[in-house]
């Protein structure tokens, strides 16, 4: 425990030289696998992976990056059994009743916006999702975007029918429309059009119709930990890879790295 401390210590002052990523994506998977292994019910494990969440969001602010997006919940998701939907909503609306009171959102000026079908969602949990949204609307200082009810290839089906009603009003020229058009249309904005890192956990390779547009330009950082047994040290690894690539060498390009996260 003690080496592990300090290596994550050491990793922290190497990623405190340059830089961080202006916008860093999760994909949170591994809670049903890691509540099964401990022989605990698949809700237990979101439960865990709730409160990693805010440990990962701590982590998050202590390096000032802007914008974090995680995602809490696809439009695949609905398949599941409808019992464990509702235990999933009913831990989104006691989260988010806990994130807006938590005083580090309020201290941090951090702008909390859900990204998705809302209208999927069951009323008390839009409901909470409104009043959120509502209480930290003014917040300018860091971003972070929930996606529920989220599906990427939907959030690009809905921006190109905004942009064909304004093809169709007059307001834009076919010719005209460009990549910014697209971006004016997402789910959300100030700098969620572009990730700079996509961090998965669960060890699968794969990027499960989460933020298409957004990542096309991202490193993809996958770690074979449960999103529960996520570290520090994975999170500043995976910061640490983006710097290397950008500051080091000044490469930008697509760069998809598979990652064994051996314990220290």
């Amino acid at each position: 425990m003690i080496i592990r401390k300090i290596y994550e210590l050491k990793l922290l002052k190497e990623v405190k030289k340059y830089p961080p990523p202006k916008h860093v994506a999760f994909i949170m998977d591994g809670n049903r696998r890691y509540a099964k292994r401990r022989g605990l019910p698949a809700y237990i494990g979101h439960i865990f992976g709730s409160r990693k969440a805010e440990e990962v969001l701590k982590w998050c602010l202590e390096l000032k990056i802007k914008t974090v997006t995680a995602y809490a919940f696809s439009t695949e998701n609905f398949r599941r059994s409808d019992e464990e939907k509702m235990n999933l909503f009913k831990l989104m609306e006691r989260e988010l009743g806990r994130l807006m009171e938590d005083r580090r959102i309020h201290k941090n000026r951090v702008r909390v916006r859900i990204v998705g079908k809302m209208e999927l969602l069951p009323e008390n949990v839009r409901r909470v999702v409104h009043e959120l949204e509502r209480a930290t609307r003014d917040y300018d200082r860091y971003n972070l975007n929930i996606a529920l009810a989220y599906g990427g290839r939907q959030e690009l089906v809905d921006a190109i029918r905004c942009v064909l009603k304004m093809v169709e009003d007059g307001r834009i020229k076919p010719e005209n429309i460009d990549c910014k058009t697209i971006e004016r249309f997402l789910y959300s904005d100030n700098g969620y059009e572009s990730v700079d890192i996509l961090i998965r956990t669960g060890g699968e390779q794969r990027l499960s119709n989460f933020l298409p547009w957004q990542t096309t330009n991202c490193l993809a950082y996958f770690c074979d930990v449960y999103w529960p047994e996520f570290r520090k040290i994975d999170f500043l690894r995976a910061v640490r890879m983006w710097q290397q690539r950008v500051f080091a060498k000044g490469s930008t390009q697509f760069r998809v790295q598979g990652m064994t996260s051996n314990v220290i």
